[in-house]
């Protein structure tokens, strides 16, 4: 089996020679992007051997000003060209690097949410994390139609991103949510603000022709919020320690999907383990799960300065399993 076919067989559920993998990396800022970002992927795909490419996006909806004043910033967000910029930046990114690819893995781009890509803009205008966060719910409780102008805007955008990762040359979209956690939105809120925005970029992925890895981010996360997100979903990762909410719960509540992960991103064996215990560690959690619909991941994104042997360790060890 090529990297590719061995990828696609567990995303139908079919027979695989060894569990396939799928690992990702933040890279520095110096080389996110660009000619250097082309070639910092390139580098980490061969280093690292995975079975999946994914490609990292950077190329995030920009703020109209630093120390924009929110949601009134919203409106000219609502009216910024993005497919002329930053979606065009990423799909000319990804094709970049796909051309200089062998064609034997299997490539995924990265595509963010709803929530992710209207929190940008105002983190992009200064504001840390967090408090984009509470800036983000007040500008939907306190103009809703100004701020939803701007998600249907982006949403647009993001779906004319899912149309070009496959002219590029991608397999699939890693499509990262965010806003179930329960100490952000409540459920009435996501299933009126989030839900169905990302369930229209889901949509655009399969009309695509893509393969859609429905990624959710954060802790404290209220995981039945995603119930209706399968529909359009071919496989499924989370934080299984972050949340926490095992592989075995997520089998339960998405039964048709491939579920990718296992391993925690910043902490446990991949970063302080040995490779007997790297090799202890995967090994036991392929034996719990199974083989079938299953490829070895970690809860996200893995840190900048990820040990590079550690994870070639893990993935050794998938393979021989």
């Amino acid at each position: 089996m090529t990297k590719k076919e061995r990828v696609i067989a567990a995303l139908n559920k079919e027979a695989v020679d060894y569990v396939p993998c799928g690992f990702s990396l933040h890279f520095p800022a110096d080389e996110n992007s660009g000619e250097a970002g082309v070639n910092a992927h390139l580098r980490f795909f061969k280093d690292a051997d995975t079975d999946i490419d994914k490609i990292m996006n950077e190329n995030l909806v920009p703020s109209p000003a630093e120390g924009s004043v929110f949601p009134e910033a919203y409106k000219e967000v609502a009216e910024m060209d993005l497919v002329g910029t930053i979606i065009r930046d990423q799909i000319d990114f990804a094709s970049d690097i796909i051309r200089k690819t062998d064609g034997s893995s299997f490539i995924m781009g990265t595509l963010h949410g709803i929530c992710a890509s209207a929190l940008h803009p105002i983190e992009k205008s200064g504001y840390a994390y967090e408090e984009a966060r509470k800036i983000q719910r007040e500008s939907l409780l306190s103009d809703e139609k100004t701020s939803l102008a701007a998600f249907q805007h982006i949403a647009d955008a993001m779906c004319e991103l899912a149309y070009g990762y496959k002219k590029a040359g991608c397999d699939a979209v890693y499509f990262a949510s965010l806003g179930a956690e329960r100490n952000c939105f409540t459920p009435e809120e996501f299933d009126r603000w989030i839900k169905p925005y990302d369930l229209q970029i889901m949509k655009a992925i399969k009309d695509a022709g893509l393969y859609c890895f429905l990624h959710i981010c954060k802790d404290g996360l209220d995981m039945d919020r995603y119930r209706g997100y399968e529909k359009y979903a071919d496989a499924v990762n989370w934080g299984v320690y972050e949340v926490p909410f095992s592989l075995e719960e997520g089998r339960k509540l998405f039964p048709g999907l491939t579920i990718m992960g296992g391993l925690r991103n910043r902490s446990g064996v991949l970063v302080d383990g040995s490779d007997a215990e790297i090799e202890s560690e995967v090994k036991s959690v392929i034996e719990g799960f199974g083989k079938t619909g299953f490829i070895l991941g970690a809860d996200c994104t893995l840190a900048t300065e990820q040990d590079m042997h550690r994870l070639r360790t893990a993935i050794r060890a998938s393979r021989e399993c």
